[in-house]
């Protein structure tokens, strides 16, 4: 049985396109108990007036004035308007892609970028006295709501052999040999088929999404080659401290660099680079970045091919870990790191979401003693023989490859829910 993760939803009862309307407006198809997301319903309005709306939605669509916006409510309809001045889509029906988060950066840099000005209209909303107002909490609501959907829609096509998630600092160094190995690491799973997810920052996020992004270069000599590029600007923030006009210029060097490679490596490249490194095709590797505007003042990465940015933290962080039914990759890190390690153990311990799936730490000199405290957990809570074997420590990329082929995901035992044994009562 092939993992499908997480939360679950049922996808092919949301509408967002007019060939998906159109198709639901022919009989035998309804739109009863459907959900229409973000389209303009002006054109549909004489098909509309003919259909049982119970219990369909309609969310963030235009209408063609009030009185049909009355008429599909009286058909039984819900409808959540428009939300407007704000910076951002609450009803989107896609991820983010990196160039929409970049839009406006060749032109006033980091700063002038949507994924910037979404962090700043956040920012000062959780900044107010008064505290977040409902409107503005509900907006962001509605938007990790729309995220959490593209997201689903796009792990039913692109989960491969299963998503494997990376974690680890957001401050690693890019010539860390850490970031080197995950780089590789993250290259050779893409190549094998696996998904590679990350928190979508910089350091080891970073890292995860680059190895992926080259894997349509045979030779992965074509990492290293990458890494010294990359590490002319070695860190995001260069040391320096937030808030400060030296953050700001160690932030648009870190920009400067990777686009210079990416304008070596992608697209049109030089054909003799192409064959030294053995360019399969012109597209990148895909990859998954799942950051957070929480953390707004750090910058996503440029090298995932799919964004699903969240407000919420805590949302962002439990879905990350609940997708990776391939596994989770624990590079060294901080205390962001720690948190997760104990959050993936916990879905594992109880198998939160059906499944339980390999914990790879890499690197024992520093996860030696966490791990050692992990495999006590695990054999005092009875765990040994539900999940202990999915719990490595190694030390190269190699051997963690290695560990999450061997250690596929493992399917829960399936209980009855406690409303089945009310049903059967007599």
């Amino acid at each position: 049985m092939k993992p499908r993760p997480w939360r679950q939803r049922c996808i092919s009862e949301e509408i967002t396109s007019e060939a998906g309307l159109r198709e639901c407006l022919t009989p035998p198809l309804t739109l009863k108990g459907r959900t229409i997301q973000g389209l303009d319903l002006e054109p549909f309005l004489a098909a509309l007036g003919e259909q049982d709306l119970e219990d369909t939605i309609f969310l963030g669509c235009k209408f063609g004035g009030r009185a049909q916006e009355v008429k599909l409510i009286e058909q039984g309809a819900a409808i959540f308007p428009l939300i407007n001045n704000l910076p951002y889509d609450p009803y989107r029906s896609s991820l983010y892609s990196v160039d929409e988060l970049m839009e406006g950066r060749e032109q006033g840099g980091y700063p002038a970028t949507r994924d910037f000005k979404i962090y700043e209209h956040f920012d000062r909303a959780r900044r107010r006295e008064t505290g977040v107002g409902l409107r503005e909490t509900l907006a962001q609501r509605l938007h990790d709501h729309a995220i959490d959907d593209a997201l689903e829609e796009l792990l039913g096509k692109a989960s491969g052999k299963g998503v494997v998630a990376i974690m680890g600092g957001h401050g690693t160094a890019r010539s860390d040999p850490y970031f080197r190995a995950v780089t590789h690491l993250t290259w050779a799973l893409t190549r094998a088929g696996y998904f590679v997810a990350t928190g979508g920052g910089p350091g080891i996020m970073e890292a995860g999404n680059l190895g992926a992004y080259f894997a349509n270069y045979s030779d992965p000599q074509v990492l290293d080659d990458v890494l010294a590029e990359l590490s002319k600007a070695d860190k995001f923030a260069g040391d320096e401290e937030e808030g400060t006009p030296a953050y700001l210029v160690a932030i648009k060097r870190y920009f400067e660099v990777g686009q210079a490679v990416l304008e070596r490596f992608s697209g049109e490249v030089d054909p003799a680079l192409a064959e030294r490194y053995g360019r399969e095709q012109p597209e990148p590797g895909q990859s998954l970045a799942i950051p957070t505007w929480f953390y707004g003042h750090e910058p996503s990465n440029l090298w995932s091919t799919h964004v699903a940015k969240y407000f919420s933290n805590s949302l962002r962080e439990d879905g990350l870990l609940a997708i990776a039914t391939g596994g989770v990759v624990f590079a060294p890190g901080s205390a962001g790191t720690m948190q997760e390690v104990f959050m993936d153990l916990a879905q594992n311990h109880y198998a939160t979401f059906r499944f339980r799936s390999p914990m790879v730490f890499l690197g024992r000199e520093r996860w030696e003693s966490l791990f050692a405290l992990v495999q006590e957990f695990v054999k005092a809570r009875g765990g040994e023989t539900l999940y202990g074997d999915l719990i490595g420590l190694v030390d190269t990329a190699e051997q963690a490859f290695e560990f999450l082929e061997a250690h596929p995901p493992r399917l829960r035992e399936p209980k009855a829910p406690l409303y089945e044994l009310l049903d059967s009562k007599p």
